[in-house]
């Protein structure tokens, strides 16, 4: 029996509502010093989000949706060879998805051609739910044959990759938001899903740390390929990548045009050396405050 996507008048709801609430406890508790006005870096990274998302739903969805309907009315991919139950097979399919994904992340920063798209989103100078829409088109047109083999190889049906897109998205909001958990919170939550202090270390302008915490939804990926890095006090961290530390360099017409010009040195400071980290203190997998 086919099984039809999540509808538009679920997952809309779903996720404007995440959105909204993480920036009300943004604004009650935020976790970082803002370097940038708060609105206006909401207002571009709005802006470059609309025109991903018109791609999106223009142009992949439409090709992705068609994909899962042949996949499921063929039986194709791991999922369905095995014709799992239902209640087994969402599961089994957003744990496949979120490690393909973190394969993919991985990817974003170290092939060459898809790194000059995705530094576009880790060049906000600062670090909020807002720069989880903070996306390049180029990029997502990147992501269109790595998703659809995605959708192939594990057996994706309508329903559960618009599962996993609801899920997908509530869980990147969440962590790149900049909302001060108790940290006892967080240490806990951390054990099982990737939280904010731990992605705030992934968008720091030391490579290194940049280097880690590649996981999406679980955090079972990066321990699992040690990986992870939990040992950054959050007030020492200095979000964004150092070849570009001024705002007026970030404008919207620059960030969209960026991925098509020459990259300075995207690791050093202008006029500076590459930012290391001076001193760790205790064992990567221990959440400072």
């Amino acid at each position: 029996m086919r099984r039809n996507p999540l509808p538009s008048l679920v997952i809309v709801p779903v996720a404007l509502g995440a959105f909204l609430l993480l920036n009300w406890l943004e604004r009650r508790r935020p976790l970082r010093r803002h370097v940038e006005p708060k609105l206006r870096r909401a207002a571009r990274n709005l802006a470059l989000g609309a025109g991903s998302a018109v791609f999106i739903q223009l142009a992949e969805m439409p090709a992705i949706l068609a994909l899962c309907r042949t996949v499921e009315g063929n039986r194709w991919g791991l999922l369905q060879i095995f014709g799992l139950p239902a209640w087994l097979e969402i599961p089994a399919a957003l744990i496949l998805m979120d490690y393909t994904f973190y394969v993919w992340h991985v990817l974003l920063h170290r092939v060459p051609l898809f790194w000059r798209f995705h530094v576009v989103h880790h060049a906000d100078l600062d670090l909020d739910s807002s720069t989880a829409l903070r996306f390049h088109f180029g990029e997502e047109m990147l992501s269109v044959p790595w998703r659809a083999a995605q959708v192939a190889l594990i057996g994706l049906t309508p329903l559960t990759f618009s599962i996993w897109q609801a899920v997908f998205f509530v869980m990147v909001l969440f962590h790149h938001s900049e909302i001060e958990l108790p940290i006892a919170w967080e240490r806990r939550l951390n054990r099982l899903i990737v939280t904010p202090r731990m992605h705030g270390i992934h968008h720091s302008i030391v490579q290194e740390e940049t280097d880690s915490n590649w996981s999406s939804g679980l955090t079972l990926w990066d321990r699992l390929h040690r990986t992870l890095r939990l040992n950054i006090p959050q007030d020492d961290i200095s979000i964004g990548v150092p070849a570009w530390r001024d705002p007026c360099a970030l404008t919207l017409p620059k960030i969209v045009c960026l991925p098509f010009q020459t990259l300075p040195p995207v690791w050093q400071l202008p006029g500076s050396g590459k930012p290391e980290r001076q001193s760790i203190t205790g064992p990567p997998d221990e959440m400072l405050a």
